[in-house]
């Protein structure tokens, strides 16, 4: 998209509020009138009493209250076209902001693969505040300039049309300026937004990752490397400032000298018999009232540049292609999953699954397992519908996935990530997630997944807040609260990605008892790395680097001696050696305390 479309665009935001437009334009309107009638009020003062030497006293009297009320009225009237304009210019970027978020909320995960969060937060919070510059001070001031300029004109060439042509020479001189300002300072102001957006993404994930950075002792190697970002940015921002120093105010100061010298030379040349004193001083108050605008626009300049940059961002997020789904909203009322030469890339080189096929009867129970990197989570991505199938068949309740609606995939079929995230909430709010679920059946999820009694010893319960004050959830807590979430909603089909990992093996019996109960009513998937918990399995699908290269129940696999009896063995290994090494300890401890 060229600038000049993404300005259209932009500008296109102004009609949405057609009423509030017409008011602030009738207010700029008066307000322009009442501007050029006080030097108008001064002339007629100066040329038809000073210069006859003519002092009525109702008449001066009446002159002096006029000017003062026009002063007042020009004030007021500027102060609530600018008040409207804000209240327009505002509501333009609350809409514009809820547009962009709405589209990355919509949009595929692909389209977060490789994308640092800092640069969307940086997206969404600062280039939209520059859009409200681009309405409150370049737009109102461009209104308001252009309005002026043609008012002051006017009244000018009413007075004298020998005088207007010296001025108005002025007029195009500064377009030209404006041109090449606009020329230099473009790709200045397209880095500077860009470095700004870069130092963002680096504080954010920084952040993100403190104890990382900390851990591997890189608090150097990111300090000088957020100095270097600060430090080109500086760099850029001298480039602006100089651009600015030369192409701003000088300039436009120079010209108006130049006119108000050819005003004088010309009202010396010909003297007061053809123009008079009074008109000669409404000229140079009205070129003063006209360059000063100009010199304003000039100086918008600069916030137009950040604004079309900004812009620009922002509507390459908003006009991203979004989530496609299907239109059959009917609910999945069999929990069967078919997956036939089933084949995945994310990046369409590097093959992630290959020819993938399994099925899955309704209840049943399919594990997925597998060395890191072998496509386990992948297969269950696609199975949430997260990315598209791009060959093969994936059907749920024997219907193909891509032709199921948002609705009907999100309530029929839930998983429970590896690493979920907790809200800074309430246990209701996390539980519920903003759906309308009562609180009987919230107790009753927590009862399933073993939070019940952790629940209600707190002070507020369920109204307790999390991640705030002294509330705070262990890894094995925020995965029960994750399948808390999901059992409440009851779907067909349930995906455990990991989620009993950071369990310990007391609250992992449980949570399996509370599985095998769900199995009567909908199919379970979990993706495992301790294969015990899965050794109920109806099916057990063995993945190694995108292929299946075994599959079958606990006891089969076992017998078949392939890659699942060599992980099955090593873990066994791996359990006996902590085993012995626990009894070691305990008995050290005895001798000691006998000693």
């Amino acid at each position: 998209m060229s600038k000049r479309e993404t300005l259209k665009r932009l500008l296109s935001y102004l009609l949405n509020d057609k009423a509030g437009f017409a008011v602030a334009a009738i207010f700029l309107l008066f307000a322009v009138v009442a501007d050029v009638s006080g030097p108008w009020l001064i002339r007629i003062f100066l040329d038809d009493y000073v210069a006859q030497d003519y002092y009525p006293p109702n008449v001066l009297w009446g002159l002096a209250l006029a000017y003062i009320a026009v002063t007042v009225l020009s004030g007021l009237l500027h102060y609530a076209y600018g008040i409207r304009f804000s209240r327009i210019a505002i509501e333009i970027v609350q809409t514009i902001r809820k547009r962009v978020y709405a589209s990355i909320i919509n949009q595929p995960l692909s389209a977060f693969d490789y994308v640092p969060a800092g640069k969307l937060v940086s997206r969404v919070t600062n280039d939209t505040e520059s859009l409200k510059e681009l309405y409150v001070q370049v737009v109102a001031s461009f209104l308001q300039a252009t309005a002026l300029i043609i008012a002051m004109l006017t009244a000018m060439y009413l007075l004298s049309p020998t005088l207007t042509v010296v001025v108005a020479i002025l007029i195009p001189s500064v377009v030209l300026v404006m041109y090449y300002y606009q020329r230099r300072s473009s790709p200045a102001y397209r880095d500077s937004r860009d470095l700004l957006t870069d130092i963002n993404s680096v504080m954010s994930e920084s952040i993100q990752g403190m104890s990382l950075i900390q851990l591997m002792g890189q608090e150097q190697r990111f300090s000088e490397r957020f100095a270097d970002l600060t430090e080109q940015h500086f760099n850029t921002e001298v480039r602006i400032v100089k651009i600015n120093g030369i192409y701003l105010r000088p300039l436009i100061d120079l010209m108006s000298g130049v006119a108000l010298i050819s005003l004088a030379a010309l009202f010396g040349w010909h003297g007061n018999e053809l123009i008079g004193v009074g008109v000669l001083y409404a000229f140079i108050s009205y070129l003063g009232r006209v360059t000063e605008p100009l010199i304003e626009l000039m100086q918008r300049l600069s916030l137009l540049q950040q604004a079309i940059m900004a812009g620009e961002r922002l509507f390459e997020l908003m006009d991203a292609k979004q989530h496609v789904y299907g239109d059959d909203d009917r609910a999945i009322e069999s929990g069967t999953i078919d997956i036939e030469g089933l084949n995945f890339s994310y990046d369409s080189k590097t093959q992630v699954l290959t020819d993938v096929n399994v099925s899955v009867k309704e209840g049943g129970f399919l594990a997925l397992v597998g060395h890191t990197g072998s496509g386990k989570s992948t297969l269950a991505s696609l199975l949430m519908g997260f990315y598209p199938v791009q060959k093969g068949a994936l059907k749920l309740g024997g219907r193909e996935l891509s032709t199921l609606t948002q609705n009907a995939l999100r309530s029929g079929i839930a998983m429970v990530q590896q690493d979920p995230h907790v809200l800074s909430d309430t246990f209701r709010a996390n539980v519920s997630l903003g759906r309308d679920i009562s609180d009987e059946a919230i107790w009753q999820a927590l009862e399933q997944v073993d939070l019940a009694d952790y629940v209600k010893q707190l002070p507020s319960g369920l109204d307790t807040a999390i991640g705030t004050g002294d509330i705070t959830l262990s890894a094995g807590q925020k995965q029960l609260l994750a399948l808390a979430r999901v059992l409440v909603d009851k779907p067909r089909i349930l995906i455990l990605d990991e989620a009993t990992a950071n369990i310990d093996s007391g609250t992992e019996e449980r949570v399996q008892q509370a599985l095998a109960a769900l199995r009567n009513t909908m199919t379970i998937v979990v993706i495992a790395h301790r294969l015990s918990t899965i050794a109920d399995a109806d099916n057990i699908l063995v993945l190694h680097r995108g292929h299946v290269e075994e599959q079958g129940n606990h006891q089969q696999l076992l017998a078949n001696k392939g890659r699942y009896w060599q992980m099955y063995e090593l873990q066994q290994t791996r359990a006996h050696l902590e085993e012995l090494e626990q009894i070691a300890c305990g008995e050290t401890e005895t001798h000691e305390g006998i000693a």
